[in-house]
């Protein structure tokens, strides 16, 4: 199942997606889905990220128990 967004990017970035897109032999889409995948996978390796989310993920289960009662 795939899910469809719209990515606004400046032109010169726009431009600089094609470019590398075509080089690779790839769609712009493909790129924008590897590069994001990479960001996530760079994200989730970083401690202090991991923790932060944590940290804001149990607050928001704190509330949401207090707002079930």
């Amino acid at each position: 199942m795939t899910k469809q967004t719209t990515v606004r990017l400046p032109d010169d970035l726009a431009d600089d997606a094609e470019a590398v897109a075509r080089v690779r032999g790839d769609s712009v889409n493909q790129l924008i889905i590897d590069s994001l995948a990479a960001e996530i996978e760079r994200v989730r390796a970083d401690e202090d990220f991991t923790a932060r989310a944590t940290k804001l993920l149990e607050r928001d289960r704190e509330i949401l128990d207090r707002l079930a009662k």
